[in-house]
């Protein structure tokens, strides 16, 4: 009889939580739970924390697979960066960093970032300028319809700011289709906006007050930050503060008994072990999470089989600088889907953070795929590559080959907030009434970016500690 045929094995006695999932979700969550004096231990089918976030060392350059940086949104991630004692290794994008170009006409045109560099823009036709001076006095949609990004762009602003602006805003964020993308599920604060303020121009002004009393910071003025060594920093000072970390454990089944008690089935390099708690934190992707919890919650693994990712691909290039003919001098490109280009954006790495490139070389991440291009991420390794290199030398001037190049691909990268999603989560969430004790949580619900997750992480954990200790009392 085999390893994997064995009697699972029961580890570590009754847990108050186990966590199945060391993306930057699961962490946190445990990490609170930890905080608040309750015993901890997170599973993970990977080798190291972090989920899609990889920081890679390379001939004196830094690169990442994953994101290449996140967006200071909320008070909680400095205070999770204090507490964990990082603060030293924090680094802010500069000032450099703060243009961000989108491509029209084959040129690489700057965002306009204040009201001058708006009227002058040539990203915007006069037309579309002088169209939005009416989006103030525009009707407010019916509260109840649930509208596509794009349609809720066509009309409020106008179909330029949606191909111009919007579409390859949406792309960089969800690699997805502005068509299909939810605005209530993915952009809920604009969505709110219209319908507090009946007007977006109207809620940034007016909303300005609301949103300096709760602490938040709007994610188009938001700062950009990584860490000296990457934003693997942040997961790998989670997991050792957790410390209870078991990688390349695989969940496999979920049960609950009479008395509250949940038991996770996994197998480890080929050994079935057993684990027990009193609650259980899924932060897997949707599809994982269904895989758990269909025996007990049908409907609700149903909705959570129903959301698809988009697959991304990510190419780190080092060139020489000498033979890139752009300066180089912002935060990266977007690419619209008018422009007909085979990539999504192109990040200058060694221009959002020092350090990032030694002297004359120059840093590029490029993300291609997504609903754009679908097909694009299963391709060769090396056919992703050149197409990277191709699409340099047109859009950035990439005189010769670059030094390197290191292709990353995530099949099922980003979750698509398509219309239905929000009804799909609330069919989810009905697993955590059939399961007491269970909470679900990741990038496939309140938010994908590294913020949100931080954000769901902390509520999450929050939430299973006072439910703990509420049960105890």
């Amino acid at each position: 009889m085999n390893a994997a045929s064995a009697e699972p094995q029961v580890t570590g006695g009754v847990w108050d939580a186990l966590v199945v999932g060391a993306g930057m979700s699961g962490l946190v969550a445990a990490y609170r739970l930890q905080q608040a004096g309750l015993r901890v231990r997170v599973l993970d089918a990977g080798s190291e924390p972090g989920g899609v976030i990889g920081s890679v060392q390379r001939e004196g350059c830094l690169f990442e697979r994953g994101p290449n940086s996140a967006m200071d949104t909320t008070p909680l991630i400095g205070e999770l960066v204090q507490e964990l004692g990082l603060a030293p290794q924090l680094r802010w994008a500069s000032a450099a960093s703060e243009k961000r170009y989108v491509v029209r006409g084959g040129k690489l045109i700057p965002l306009p970032m204040s009201p001058g560099a708006f009227f002058s823009t040539p990203l915007f036709s006069l037309g579309a300028k002088a169209g939005l001076m009416l989006e103030p006095f525009k009707a407010s949609s019916d509260p109840a319809l649930e509208e596509s990004i794009a349609a809720f762009v066509r009309r409020r602003l106008g179909h330029e700011f949606l191909d111009y602006a919007i579409d390859p805003f949406v792309s960089g964020i969800y690699a997805g289709n502005p068509e299909q993308i939810s605005v209530k599920a993915a952009f809920p604060k604009l969505h709110a906006l219209e319908q507090r303020w009946g007007s977006l121009i109207k809620g940034q002004f007016l909303g300005a007050a609301e949103r300096k009393r709760a602490k938040e910071t709007a994610k188009n003025t938001a700062k950009s930050f990584s860490f000296e060594h990457g934003m693997q920093t942040l997961p790998n000072a989670l997991a050792k503060a957790v410390g209870g970390v078991s990688y390349q454990t695989r969940a496999t089944a979920l049960a609950r008994d009479a008395q509250g008690v949940f038991t996770v089935q996994t197998e480890r390099l080929g050994r079935a072990e057993t684990c027990q708690a009193r609650s259980v934190i899924l932060a897997v992707a949707a599809d994982a999470a269904a895989a758990l919890v269909r025996p007990h919650a049908a409907d609700a693994a149903a909705a959570m089989d129903a959301i698809e990712y988009a697959p991304v691909a990510t190419v780190a290039s080092a060139y020489n600088t000498a033979d890139i003919a752009h300066p180089l001098d912002g935060f990266g490109c977007l690419l619209p889907g008018k422009e007909k280009r085979r990539v999504l954006g192109v990040l200058f790495s060694s221009s959002m953070f020092d350090g990032r490139a030694p002297q004359g070389v120059s840093l590029l991440t490029t993300f291609m795929g997504g609903r754009r291009s679908p097909e694009l991420p299963a391709m060769a390794q090396d056919e992703i590559a050149a197409l990277a290199h191709a699409e340099h030398g047109i859009l950035l001037g990439a005189r010769a080959a670059p030094r390197w190049q290191v292709v990353t691909r995530w099949p099922r990268a980003i979750p698509q907030y398509v219309i239905g999603h929000l009804g799909r989560v609330a069919r989810a969430d009905a697993a955590e009434q059939a399961l007491p004790g269970l909470r679900l949580c990741g990038s496939w619900k309140g938010g994908v970016s590294v913020g949100d997750c931080l954000r769901n992480g902390h509520d999450v954990g929050v939430a299973t500690a006072q439910w703990l200790k509420a049960q105890a009392a």
